[in-house]
């Protein structure tokens, strides 16, 4: 049997949420507000990292969506229960997501994953450290297997990842370090490391 989640009580939207949804509610036609409902969903997800530090979706804020676009509120569960980007448990200050598709397991998946599992103390997915920084997940192909193997770290990418970097990464994120999301093998988005091997000279117009 799952774990039983505590709960919150309450939900209301802040002003910064309030601005984004009227930004979002803009783009539909009158009748056809529920389209909103992924959108609203990372408003929601957004207002409870910046209020409590954790982005999660509570159910109370479930029923707080489907009534701002006038939905059933099982529609909303439906949809936040569906996707992997939406969290309905509190998670850690960062959110691990290891993918472990084909070609980043071919690639290291494996490493990263034993890596993230030594610097963190945690043991099985979806297990939230000890100290409340990490939470990891496993997911599935994130769509850039050609920077593979990828650790996303809440919506930033890390590509061409490895133990060392791995843990280099986590470490700086305990003091608060923030790194540049992309290679961490210092490749110019999907070129070759080392820099381009062909098309070196520029191309002379006529």
């Amino acid at each position: 049997m799952a774990e039983e989640i505590e709960q919150p009580v309450h939900f209301a939207f802040d002003a910064e949420s309030e601005a984004e949804i009227a930004t979002h509610l803009a783009k539909y036609p009158p009748g056809r507000q529920a389209s909103a409902v992924i959108p609203l969903l990372y408003v929601v997800q957004a207002q409870m990292k910046r209020s409590t530090g954790s982005a999660w979706v509570p159910r109370v804020a479930m029923d707080a969506v489907a009534a701002r676009l006038g939905m059933p509120p099982i529609r909303v569960y439906e949809v936040a229960t569906f996707y992997l980007m939406f969290n309905t448990r509190p998670i850690g200050k960062f959110h691990l997501q290891v993918c472990t598709t084909t070609p980043c397991w071919l690639r290291g998946s494996d490493e990263v994953t034993a890596a993230c599992r030594k610097a963190t103390g945690i043991k099985a997915w979806g297990e939230t450290s000890a100290d409340g920084m990490f939470t990891m997940t496993e997911v599935e192909c994130v769509g850039a297997c050609v920077n593979a193997p990828i650790l996303q770290v809440d919506d930033d990418f890390y590509e061409d990842m490895d133990a060392a970097r791995t843990e280099a990464l986590l470490a700086a994120l305990r003091r608060g370090e923030r790194p540049p999301a992309g290679s961490m093998a210092g490749r110019q988005g999907s070129a070759p490391e080392g820099g381009p091997t062909t098309l070196l000279e520029p191309t002379v117009a006529e």
